[in-house]
């Protein structure tokens, strides 16, 4: 009879693994995805499809990862975007 046994946390490691390896993010910085819609859209080109200052007044890589980093419901919808992009 074999008997395996697991620590809980190896175990919930696992599991998180086996989660990122389905999340097409898992690896990409927000810096990347961020350069990559800059490059797609334009700053002007973001700021029509999310509505947020950062990408509006005087927009910069820096400064709206600054934001993006502190505003959870911003990097959502960034992250939402590039997902979107992605598929096309």
């Amino acid at each position: 009879m074999l008997v395996l046994r697991f620590n809980i946390s190896t175990f919930a490691d696992i599991l998180r693994a086996m989660e990122q390896k389905n999340n097409p993010l898992h690896g990409k910085t927000l810096e990347a995805i961020l350069t990559e819609l800059q490059t797609r859209y334009g700053w002007e080109g973001l700021a029509i499809r999310i509505n947020i200052n950062c990408f509006k007044e005087n927009p910069s890589i820096k400064s709206s990862l600054k934001f993006l980093r502190r505003t959870p419901w911003a990097r959502e919808k960034v992250e939402a975007l590039y997902l979107h992009s992605m598929k096309r």
